[in-house]
């Protein structure tokens, strides 16, 4: 029963408009987030070996062991939680009735499953045993889910947030501007958009990791298809302007050290060949172009 409550869960919090979110998209509080645009991925022609590799690696797997191929409906993905509230997540796509159905019934064998709502406004209540196995973000071994709303399945962490939602039609309200924003790396053609308030993690250790996170207010990642090419660029902002020509130092030694590595894979040497670290004030910039071969050499050396 509880490995079918993890492979539910797992399908609805994988391990996130085609052109992607912007700050404004994201509620105030917002603590992290993610976005997913499996839609762009595919049918691009520099994205298509990615999503081949997660296909193949990732995906594949989650469908022997469910016969779920929700994965082929999904067309993008968008998370995040807002501080003290936990996670919500929004999966947009033309989901079938079958692939419902099949969520529903994996739910059910949760030690707890509830169905709450009335009429257009149903949504789902599931529990684990809380034995430790299953960890959600702000949600302790809980969800709710829903498929109310027309091309979308919601989950959350709290019933509120799932009723904000369905009282909206699933939209998630953002403000522009509004203080304390994450910012939000874009492109004409984003796969991937990720970031988080580094507030989020564990200082307690004194090691490298920890101190650069100690300096560091927030970070972003964005994976993009840019003239047919695969780019990749992560920003750092930090406490100082002295912090950020810090860490870009301490960036390009460990780059120049780790390309005459023995170790190194090829695919991964090429990449780091091709990174540029640059800083602007307190923002450290690392990117990476990279042709789709490449991206999937380096995927395949993993």
């Amino acid at each position: 029963m509880r490995k079918a409550l993890a492979i539910f869960l797992i399908l609805l919090i994988p391990v996130g408009a085609s052109a992607g979110i912007e700050s404004g998209d994201l509620p105030p509080g917002s603590t992290w987030y993610l976005h997913i645009d499996l839609n762009e991925m595919r049918a691009s022609d520099a994205g298509k070996g990615i999503y081949e590799w997660l296909d193949a690696e990732v995906i594949e797997e989650i469908n022997e062991e469910t016969g779920i191929d929700l994965y082929a409906e999904l067309d993008r993905l968008t998370a995040f939680s807002v501080n003290g509230d936990g996670f919500v997540l929004s999966m947009e796509g033309n989901f079938s009735q079958d692939t419902k159905d099949k969520l529903l019934a994996l739910a059910a064998t949760a030690e707890d499953f509830e169905q709450k709502g009335t009429r257009n406004r149903i949504y789902y209540y599931v529990q684990g045993d809380n034995d430790g196995e299953i960890q959600i973000d702000g949600a302790d071994g809980a969800a709710y889910f829903s498929f109310a709303i027309d091309n979308r399945i919601l989950v959350t962490a709290t019933e509120e947030q799932m009723q904000d939602l369905l009282e909206n039609r699933g939209r998630i309200s953002g403000q522009q501007g509004h203080d304390g924003a994450l910012f939000v790396l874009t492109a004409e053609r984003s796969f991937v958009q990720a970031g988080m308030d580094t507030d989020e993690f564990d200082h307690e250790d004194n090691g490298f990791d920890s101190n650069i996170l100690q300096n560091t207010r927030e970070v972003a990642l964005m994976i993009a298809d840019v003239a047919g090419k695969i780019a990749i660029e992560a920003q750092l902002i930090t406490t100082e302007a002295e912090v950020a020509d810090s860490l870009a130092s301490i960036v390009r030694g460990l780059i120049a050290l780790q390309i005459f590595s023995d170790d190194m894979e090829p695919g991964m040497a090429e990449v780091l060949r091709s990174a540029r670290v640059d800083v602007d004030d307190n923002r450290l910039k690392i990117s990476v172009t990279l042709t789709p071969e490449a991206v999937t050499a380096v995927l395949d050396e993993a």
